[in-house]
């Protein structure tokens, strides 16, 4: 979502480059740009304003520290400001036991599926989630929350004859109280736009079930509708905290930039993607970093350690070790990197590589070398040696490529195997060329 402002903000600065010292004269075109940028990302003019003025303050007359260019400390000034601008700091929800929280958006917004992600999480955090479907309008409405809740394991209550909201409520809060949860979540109906009947009604549960947390699921898709819809919201129930949702989309994330400072309700959770994983707590100085290309380590760690097996992971590096890995154990490593998301989503996380477009389309790249390993034998996975024409025929025809393709993954397969052997015999020198290699054929299907 944030790639093109990315790109903005990365060229504004390098105007700065090879200055001695930060001054009115040489900041000026630089934000120029970086405004230009942040209203380009559809960010709240009053907002965009007040960002640059705030980061020309820190950085008028700053003296630039040794060995740190003046572009480096700039983008240290308004890294901080976008952090500060997000809201400081990962915004936890209410301790109390049951957790009752109201759920609350428009049609669209995703917050039927946010409801069962957000049980989904607080689930892997301790808690014994239930789901209860308040929204009596939506045809389907009631059943897509049970088959997502049933999918993911979580208790789930709804009354199919009624259409007292508030009653419901009150029936769910008994029904968790039972099944012994400690974490209610509440899915309320949505609009197509604001109404006095929507809010009423909202209220009027809200008074039933006394949540501790009233959260707006919002699209950061709709840019500044977003901002206003918040707003609306805001002033009528006292929101406690906001959901972004399709932050993975190309929307130009205004949004997400503007909300916090327009509205002053802190951003809890964003929605990445449309799996039950792509969720998670809103950190702003990781969206920070990524904003201006610096990677977002911690994140791919903590999602390595969630997604990863680590016994898996530790017998596939004794393989590695011993040059003892045969296309049976790609595959496994394929599966567990594809636990992380996208290869797109993964680049974003790391250090220099937001924006960074892979060769053709990483995900069929990958589906298709799955296709062609998944086409053979075990023994013929374990023993690629045995692997005559007819056989690589044969595979092709069962993976719906071509031969050619089943040869090349085979070859380039080989030349792994030779780097582990290198790596085991310390020839790094070696291992570096045939890297360099690789590389300049494309490199190995997938990856």
């Amino acid at each position: 979502m944030f790639e093109s402002l990315s790109d903005k903000l990365s060229h504004a600065l390098r105007n700065l480059r090879g200055v001695g010292k930060l001054t009115e004269e040489n900041m000026a075109e630089a934000l120029k740009e970086v405004r230009t940028a942040l209203l380009g990302a559809d960010v709240h003019f009053k907002v965009a304003r007040e960002f640059v003025e705030r980061v020309q303050t820190q950085c008028t007359g700053q003296e630039v520290l040794k060995g740190v260019t003046p572009g480096q400390q700039i983008v240290k000034i308004i890294h901080d400001e976008l952090v500060r601008l997000l809201g400081e700091g990962a915004t936890t929800l209410s301790g109390a036991r049951p957790l009752r929280i109201l759920m609350v958006g428009l049609h669209g917004s995703g917050k039927t599926t946010s409801t069962v992600k957000l049980a989904r999480l607080l689930k892997k955090r301790g808690y014994r989630p239930l789901v209860a479907a308040c929204d009596v309008y939506r045809p389907a409405a009631i059943d897509q929350l049970e088959i997502l809740a049933r999918q993911e394991e979580i208790a789930f209550y709804a009354d199919r004859t009624s259409k007292d909201v508030p009653r419901i409520g009150q029936a769910a809060m008994q029904a968790a109280k039972e099944a012994t949860a400690d974490c209610i979540i509440f899915d309320t109906a949505g609009r197509l736009q604001i109404d006095l009947d929507l809010i009423e009604e909202v209220k009027r549960l809200r008074a039933t079930v006394q949540p501790d947390e009233i959260l707006l699921v919002a699209d950061g898709a709709l840019g500044q509708e977003a901002v206003n819809v918040a707003k609306a919201f805001h002033e009528a129930l006292q929101l406690t905290g906001l959901i972004l949702t399709k932050l993975d989309g190309d929307a130009r994330g205004g949004a997400a930039l503007s909300i916090k400072a327009i509205t002053g309700v802190p951003i809890k959770f964003i929605g990445t993607g449309e799996k039950p994983a792509d969720f998670d707590t809103f950190y702003p100085d990781r969206l920070a970093s990524r904003i201006l290309g610096m990677g977002d380590v911690v994140s791919l760690v903590e999602k390595a350690q969630e997604s990863i097996d680590q016994k898996e992971a530790e017998r596939m590096a004794d393989k590695l070790r011993k040059a003892d890995f045969n296309l049976e154990d790609f595959l496994a490593q394929m599966q567990q990197i594809k636990k992380l998301g996208s290869m797109e989503s993964i680049l974003g996380m790391m250090p220099g590589m937001n924006g960074v477009k892979l060769e053709g389309d990483a995900e069929k790249s990958m589906a298709r070398t799955e296709a062609i390993i998944y086409s053979m034998t075990k023994q013929e996975r374990r023993k690629p040696e045995i692997l005559n024409g007819n056989r690589r025929l044969r595979i092709a025809n069962g993976a719906g490529v071509k031969v050619v393709e089943v040869n090349q993954l085979l070859k380039q397969f080989q030349q792994m195997q030779k780097m582990m052997r290198m790596f085991k015999g310390g020839g790094s020198k070696k291992l570096m060329r045939q890297m360099e290699a690789m590389r300049g054929k494309g490199g190995f299907p997938g990856m």
